[in-house]
């Protein structure tokens, strides 16, 4: 696993008891907005663990908390109170550069729009997260990852959603992140086209390794995970390993 980020400091006193699989762990996770004199509760005391090379969905309505706890974990947002450890280190407190440092080194995200440059083809999509990161794939080999070998000089208004779609899976991956954090990946997209894309996340998960956690309102997608965690009103309403854990291609929805 990538070591974790020197600018994040030392937690004051030792991260909670796991296993050394353990890649991110959150205890006691509180969100509140204000908005205006009223105050939101988006999450009311989550305990959440994400382990290396493990595909966990993270499932539950509008409004759950979903989309909220995936920020907190990719550094995007800090919690109103609670801890967030990523590997040995706290990033609880960590100052704004420190968490630069810990997305640019060690998070891809995918979101449910796909934030591609129109005027760049998909290889130089791609080159913009290979050129600054420490030990990246090339453009060439993660989009051929994600089965678009034959696509690297399209822009992205010759491919179609799903491409693009791929296209910002193969730009979250290409710096070889510790985490995937996916967003709703499939949400902008019909079910056939969102399950090529699944199998994209899937073959990412299984051939890198990486550890990922993907968000959704779809209950059938939960069927492809390792380890399926419920989300409602900012609370963790459950958790449950799937029988038998399904491929996307077997999906319906």
């Amino acid at each position: 696993m990538t070591p974790a980020p020197a600018a994040c400091a030392a937690p004051a006193d030792p991260a909670p008891a796991g296993d050394a699989r353990e890649v991110l762990r959150c205890a006691g996770l509180h969100k509140v907005y204000r908005m205006g004199h009223v105050d939101v509760r988006a999450l009311d005391g989550v305990d959440f663990v994400l382990r290396r090379g493990e595909l966990l969905v993270l499932l539950g309505a509008s409004g759950s908390g979903k989309s909220t706890l995936l920020n907190i974990l990719g550094g995007l947002d800090v919690p109103s109170e609670g801890r967030v450890f990523f590997s040995a280190s706290e990033l609880t407190d960590a100052g704004e550069d420190a968490l630069t440092q810990y997305r640019r080194r060690h998070v891809g995200f995918v979101f449910q729009f796909y934030n591609l440059i129109a005027s760049l083809t998909a290889r130089e999509n791609v080159a913009l997260v290979t050129d600054i990161a420490d030990d990246p794939l090339e453009p060439e080999d993660v989009l051929g990852l994600v089965g678009l070998g034959d696509r690297l000089d399209h822009f992205p208004a010759q491919l179609s959603g799903g491409e693009q779609q791929r296209v910002a899976i193969a730009r979250a991956v290409a710096k070889r992140p510790s985490l995937l954090l996916c967003d709703e990946p499939t949400g902008a997209l019909d079910s056939r086209t969102g399950i090529l894309v699944l199998e994209v996340i899937e073959r990412v998960n299984r051939e890198l390794g990486t550890a990922t956690a993907l968000i959704t309102h779809n209950a059938p997608i939960a069927e492809i995970a390792d380890r399926v965690v419920t989300l409602a009103d900012g609370r963790v309403q459950g958790e449950r390993r799937p029988a038998r854990r399904m491929r996307a291609r077997d999906l319906t929805w």
